[in-house]
């Protein structure tokens, strides 16, 4: 591995008035074990200040010798032209950085809602996360969202309460929602000095000393705790131990002996009980003012684990069903999963790869399990947002970027061929929102096609296709927004100049009855016909099954070799309703009876009929629509509330809860998504620009029947862009 030096500026400490000149060492990649690495991910909602925390980490580790700025677009991270336009992050930026002899690498994930496939995917290979929250706003709905997906990956967490310094600000507040609203318990080991404007510092709690961090950003100032806070520390110390000891039985003994506890002791505690997910460490600071974030760097590499200390990855025995566990070790069979995929337009196409066990080096050949297809690797690169270092090698708990790999896409696991492994793939929500795209010009037709397989390469949530009865290029994402970047980075990155239709809800259809369906595929054109016939019975299914197909064929009625035919005709038939046109889901087909030809059977035959029959028969079963809804939060003052819920009212919004928090009120509900297009514009004009809102997929219901009758006929009328009706 290739020896890369980071020396960071000096930093000037102040301890009791006594001035001393530090400055960090430079650390080798070479030099590294496993142990001393943090893979984690910096998490929250939009406008939590997760970008500008990670520029002063960046700093603070000597990676930058300048803190770039969200407003000014001189972030590391936001390093695409789009997110430093919008001052929002977009897609996930990986960095490497070092703290006290540890590598830390670091992805900084997006806050909206639209790009939270890029959260997902991310949280997948990561092994522990930095919360950070909104100290005026605490919790809030990207936030729970994010919340849950680091729960269902057992993610260790630390917390940190950004903004002090603002009017509003309040830790107790926010330290508050983050227990009942994430049920989770908080071990709080900071407290603020001063509060809002007066923000200077922060206590420590474990280590009883306060910390100020002045404007020069290379100083901080560690000193006694100020009289007037002592007997605070002494009360949330005490609820900090007692916490611990009801979390950690090595700590109970401890603190019930009644003896001197240690600083360390309470360190290896928490580290403890963060890992095994029995409590969050939250911490405090202004990541603006570049202030605590040199704590929250200790407690990265204190609290924090390393690949070593999560329980081992576990797969699927190829081809096979028995689990098997890979330990995080060098000495290991080779393991990685393939998590995000990237197009540049220098380097090619680039695989990020998080390695759960053992090593590789450039030019080797790897196994891809998941589509059974070797791979060659090219060059391994480390990846510092858009720039990169070349590596050798890549061991066991590492995150890289792979080139050379043409069929290796999100999700796939690469192993050693001689001990393969099915590691578990990433599940990404369903696109909601489509738009048309037509080119200007028949030229850059085919560019289209050819940009868009790319960006659905590197995005999972976003799909397209032709529609051949309307001549239109569908894409589909998560969100508006989603879509709005899509063709913007069309239109910069592959210089198309692209027209754009209206929004288009993602409907879906289903049944609502069961029924018996007969396809029968009967040709004879000279020599030998074609000859396929099929008994089905369609039902209903629970919401979110999708197609299930199920074979009772006994007694050879139907050849076992034409059963795979008959239910790739039922999932062909099933990409198109009989009602608008929108996908089949929630539906159960078994095949029950047939015949066929011993002559002139074949599986196209069988494909066909098992088409004929689902086609058929959902005509008869009387199929309904079904529209996606999506959880929403409204935050607004209280004057407005009225208007706020009068409005949501007249777009079918059903409201769930009502909150106060100070002069504000949040609403959360469910809306249809197409009752959602166009309500920032209205929410802004119904409070002067004052309440803000997020929204979120959720589910599929059905749809009224009067409102599903007024959407066929809108897409049996005309396209946007050729007039034809689909």
């Amino acid at each position: 591995m290739t020896k890369t030096q980071l020396m960071p500026a000096s930093v000037s400490i102040t301890k009791n008035g006594s001035s001393l000149k530090m400055s960090k060492l430079a650390y080798s990649l070479g030099n590294i074990s496993v142990d001393m690495v943090r893979n984690i991910g910096i998490i929250a909602h939009i406008d939590a200040g997760k970008t500008t925390v990670t520029e002063n980490m960046l700093y603070f580790t000597g990676y930058k010798y300048k803190i770039g700025s969200v407003d000014d677009g001189t972030t590391v991270m936001d390093w695409m032209d789009l997110e430093r336009e919008r001052g929002i992050t977009i897609t996930a930026a990986a960095t490497t950085c070092y703290w006290r002899g540890y590598q830390m690498n670091v992805i900084d994930t997006p806050g909206h809602v639209d790009f939270t496939a890029e959260v997902e995917r991310s949280l997948r290979v990561l092994d522990g996360g930095i919360v950070i929250f909104d100290a005026v706003a605490g919790v809030q709905s990207q936030s729970e969202v994010v919340w849950r997906q680091a729960d269902k990956y057992r993610i260790p967490r630390i917390c940190f309460v950004n903004k002090m310094d603002r009017t509003g600000a309040s830790l107790s507040r926010t330290v508050d929602m983050i227990e009942k609203k994430l049920h989770t318990k908080v071990m709080l080991i900071q407290l603020p000095w001063g509060d809002e404007e007066r923000f200077r510092g922060v206590i420590d709690l474990i280590e009883e000393r306060a910390w100020s961090f002045d404007d020069d950003v290379s100083a901080l100032s560690c000193s006694e705790i100020p009289p007037e806070y002592l007997g605070l520390v002494e009360e949330h110390r005490e609820i900090l131990l007692e916490r611990l000891a009801e979390a950690d039985e090595g700590f109970m003994a401890a603190y019930l002996g009644g003896g001197n506890i240690l600083p360390a002791d309470i360190k290896r505690a928490l580290r403890r009980v963060t890992i095994e997910l029995r409590g969050v460490p939250v911490l405090c600071g202004s990541g603006l003012r570049n202030k605590g974030i040199q704590p929250l760097l200790d407690a990265v590499v204190d609290y924090l684990p390393s690949p070593i200390d999560i329980p081992p990855v576990t797969g699927m025995e190829f081809r096979g069903d028995k689990k098997i566990t890979r330990i995080t070790s060098d000495d290991e069979s080779f393991a990685a999963l393939a998590f995000k995929i990237t197009v540049d337009p220098f380097m090619g196409r680039m695989v990020y790869l998080r390695v759960y066990s053992g090593k590789i080096k450039t030019g080797a050949q790897v196994f891809n399990s998941t589509r059974e297809r070797k791979e060659r690797l090219g060059r391994l690169l480390r990846m510092q947002a858009n720039h990169c270092e070349e590596v050798e090698e890549s061991r066991s708990g590492d995150i890289v970027v792979a080139l050379g790999l043409k069929n290796t896409f999100s999700g796939d696991t690469l192993c050693d061929i001689k001990e393969p492994i099915l590691l578990e793939a990433i599940s990404f929500p369903p696109p909601v929102i489509s738009v048309a795209l037509e080119a200007r010009t028949k030229v850059e037709q085919g560019k289209i096609v050819e940009a868009l397989s790319k960006l659905s390469e590197e995005d999972p949530t976003f799909k397209c296709y032709y529609d051949r009865e309307t001549g239109q290029t569908i894409i589909s994402g998560i969100g508006q927004l989603h879509l709005d970047v899509i063709t913007e980075r069309l239109r910069r990155d592959f210089n198309l100049d692209v027209k754009v239709g209206r929004p288009q809800v993602a409907y879906k259809e289903t049944i609502s009855k069961s029924v018996r369906s007969e396809g029968r595929f009967i040709k004879q054109v000279g020599g030998h016909g074609q000859y396929g016939h099929v008994w089905l019975e369609i039902e209903p299914a629970e919401r979110n099954s999708g197609i299930q197909f199920i074979s009772r064929m006994r007694g050879g009625v139907i050849p076992e070799e034409y059963v795979p035919a008959v239910e790739a005709g039922v999932r062909d038939a099933a990409e198109r309703g009989s009602m608008a046109g929108y996908p089949l889901v929630d539906i159960k087909v078994t095949l029950v009876d047939g015949s066929f030809h011993e002559v002139d059977s074949s599986e196209i035959a069988f494909r066909m009929a098992g088409s004929i029959a689902l086609k058929e028969g959902v005509k008869k079963c009387s199929p309904v629509l079904l529209e996606p809804v999506m959880r929403f939060e409204v935050v607004t003052p209280k004057e407005f509330l009225g208007d706020v819920l009068g409005g949501l009212d007249a777009r079918r919004a059903q409201i769930e809860n009502l909150e106060t928090q100070g002069e504000l009120m949040i609403i959360h509900g469910s809306i249809p998504l197409a009752e959602t297009f166009g309500y920032v514009t209205s929410l802004r004009s119904a409070t002067q620009g004052r309440a803000v809102h997020s929204v979120e997929f959720s589910h599929y219901v059905e749809l009224p029947l009067a409102m599903a009758d007024q959407v066929i006929s809108r897409v049996r009328i005309v396209s946007p862009f050729t007039g034809r009706g689909r």
